[in-house]
């Protein structure tokens, strides 16, 4: 079925809009040249008659006329036709319609009458094949514009099927017109396109792989730490060690799953809520000891068909960075249907920030509540991912607002 909006379409109209302004003007044309020939021709014939007729009746000499011509003089002109002004008129007698030449001369008025003139009839089969023509013209212009819009159309439309199911081969390049410039122009940035996301999938994955064993061995290092060493000195930076090595580690992860194509109907329901209320309880440390609060409110439930390390990432994120820069205050995370709200009363986003946020995956500037340019980056990046939307306002009594809005298709748990 062809689209509402088909390139097809003008071009079919352009055709038929041409072949109703040239058959209109081929019908004033032909209209005009019928009523001038009729015109002169009936003039012509209706003076004849006259030179002819006028002396034969003033002499009392019959006038034989041809049929359907009659020569009337003073009382013997019918009624209806007395009152006509001089020179050539149209009239009609009981139906009938008449070409009537009145004029005076010194014997009184005189009227010559063609009643059974032909050229009505012709008139109208001229104007009965002028209307034929006029629809076998138009007919005629709407398939010649459909076939030669098929003709521009499909090629295109196959090209653009090529690209959006992602063909290594392209169809039409070797066309010398503008269609295969058209089509050897989007082959060359689509392959230009596959060999970056190449590169960067390929690169994500091997920084990715050898990331992970050092990681690895600075967690056990500093887990072995944690566990025998005895002085707080010696605990307190293990702890550190061990939470930056486990963060770096989770990153890496997220990092591994965006570089793959989304295809989140193959993953299994997370629940989003237990998500934020957990990610909640795990950065409570980081506001121990300080004037800020961090809680969690609402008791919304959904679940949402998604990578559960992007889900924590995301929400992580957002929770760790209004920790680490609100100085006092409170941090609360909002859990509604179907969003994520975080809003801290910290110093707020700079202009330049803000600006930022609809720029892309540019990393963002660490200042005020923007935590590091890498965490909000990967936020937009893991909603684009899944299809959420990452909303940025300022709070009337200050600091920030961050909302994750998920798909509409999210489901209640």
């Amino acid at each position: 079925m062809r689209p509402a909006s088909s390139l097809s379409r003008p071009i079919v109209g352009a055709f038929i809009l041409f072949g109703v302004v040239l058959s209109l003007f081929f019908a004033v044309l032909a209209a005009l040249v019928v009523e001038g020939i009729e015109v002169h021709l009936v003039d012509e014939r209706l003076a004849e008659v006259e030179k002819w007729a006028r002396p034969r009746a003033a002499a009392g000499l019959p006038a034989d006329l041809p049929a359907g011509l009659r020569f009337h003089r003073g009382d013997d002109i019918p009624l209806s036709l007395r009152a006509l002004p001089a020179g050539v008129s149209e009239a009609e007698v009981d139906g009938i319609g008449l070409h009537v030449l009145a004029g005076a001369d010194e014997r009184g008025p005189y009227v010559v009458v063609d009643h059974e003139s032909d050229y009505e009839e012709i008139e109208i089969l001229v104007y009965s094949m002028f209307a034929a023509f006029f629809a076998g013209f138009v007919t005629l212009a709407l398939f010649l514009g459909r076939f030669v819009g098929r003709r521009i159309v499909t090629p295109l439309r196959e090209l653009a099927d090529a690209v959006g199911q992602g063909a290594f081969a392209l169809p039409h390049t070797e066309r010398g017109d503008e269609l295969g410039t058209l089509a050897r122009a989007l082959a060359a940035h689509t392959r230009e396109l596959r060999e970056y996301l190449d590169r960067e999938r390929l690169f994500t994955g091997d920084v990715s792989h050898e990331l992970r064993t050092p990681l690895t061995v600075i967690m056990g290092a500093a887990e072995i730490l944690v566990e025998n060493g005895r002085s707080p000195a010696v605990q307190a930076p293990a702890q550190r060690i061990y939470r930056a090595a486990q963060e770096a580690t989770e990153c890496v992860t997220v990092l591994l799953v965006l570089a793959r194509a989304p295809q989140l109907a193959l993953f299994s329901p997370v629940s989003v809520n237990e998500i934020a209320r957990r990610e909640t309880e795990r950065y409570q440390a980081m506001v121990t000891g300080r004037p800020v609060t961090l809680r969690c409110v609402g008791d919304a439930a959904f679940r949402i068909c998604a990578p559960a390390e992007l889900c924590v990432s995301a929400i992580a994120n957002l929770i760790r960075n209004a920790c680490q820069y609100t100085e006092q205050g409170e941090v609360t995370v909002v859990i509604e249907p179907g969003r994520i709200t975080v809003e801290d009363t910290g110093r707020g986003l700079p202009d330049a920030v803000r600006q930022t946020l609809g720029e892309g995956a540019r990393p963002i500037p660490s200042s005020g509540s923007a935590g590091t340019g890498l965490g909000l980056s990967l936020v937009k990046r893991i909603c684009e991912y899944l299809g959420a939307s990452l909303v940025y306002e300022n709070r009337p009594s200050g600091g920030s607002r961050f909302t994750i809005v998920f798909p509409v298709t999210f489901t209640p748990s």
